[in-house]
C-alpha cells in the first residue's frame, strides 16, 4: 500500500469543497472544522486549513503541514495541530510552529487527537484548559487578544524551534508518511 494512510475513499472539505482522500485522520480534521464554524462561531474565512510550513535543522529541510490557524483582525491568533494519540508529545512541536508561522508568538496553541484537546498559552507553553469544549469561540478568542501585544520571535528563536519542530515531525516521523515533504 503505498502512503501513510488507509484510503478510505474520497470526502469533500467542509471549509474549501475540495476534494480530499478520506483517511481516519482527514475525518477528524473535517470533524474539527465543523466544530471551528458551526460551534465556535468561526466564520469559514477565518479558518485556513493545511498550511504548509518549511522547517530546517542545519542543511536539512522540509515541508510540514499545520491542520489550522484562525486569523482575526489580520492576525493569526490561534494555532491547531492535530495528531493521533498522545498530546503531551505533541505540545512542544505545536508551540514551535505557532513561533514559526508568523514574525511574532501566536498566543493561543490547541493540540487535538481529534477526541481531546489542550489548550496552550503561547507565550508561556502552559495548559490553560483542556477538552475539545474548551477550544475557545470567536468571541472568546477575539476577547483573549484583543489589546494583546504579539511578541516578535527573534531570528535565532526562530531557528531553533525550526530545528525542535524538524526533529518532532520530520526526523520522528514514519518514512512513508507522505505528508511531510523531505527536500
Amino acid at each position: 500500500m503505498d502512503g501513510h494512510h488507509l484510503i478510505l475513499g474520497e470526502l469533500t472539505d467542509f471549509l474549501t469543497g475540495e476534494v480530499l482522500a478520506d483517511t481516519h485522520d482527514e475525518r477528524y480534521r473535517q470533524n474539527l472544522a465543523r466544530l471551528l464554524v458551526e460551534k465556535k462561531g468561526y466564520a469559514k474565512n477565518e479558518v485556513t486549513a493545511r498550511r504548509r510550513l518549511m522547517v530546517h535543522a542545519g542543511d536539512r529541510k522540509a515541508v510540514v503541514p499545520v491542520d489550522f490557524i484562525i486569523n482575526l483582525n489580520n492576525r493569526a491568533c490561534m494555532v491547531i495541530k492535530y495528531g493521533p494519540g498522545s498530546l503531551v508529545t505533541r505540545h512542544r512541536p505545536s508551540l514551535a510552529i505557532s513561533r514559526l508561522l508568523t514574525p511574532y508568538q501566536i498566543p493561543v496553541v490547541v493540540v487535538t487527537n481529534g477526541i481531546e484537546a489542550d489548550i496552550l498559552d503561547g507565550d508561556s507553553g502552559q495548559v490553560i484548559s483542556s477538552d475539545l469544549d474548551s477550544i475557545p469561540s470567536r468571541s472568546q478568542l477575539l476577547e483573549q487578544t484583543t489589546g494583546r501585544t504579539f511578541k516578535p520571535i527573534s531570528h535565532r528563536q526562530a531557528d531553533l524551534e525550526s530545528r525542535i519542530v524538524y526533529c518532532y515531525e520530520v526526523d520522528d516521523s514514519c518514512p512513508c508518511d507522505d505528508t511531510i515533504c523531505r527536500l
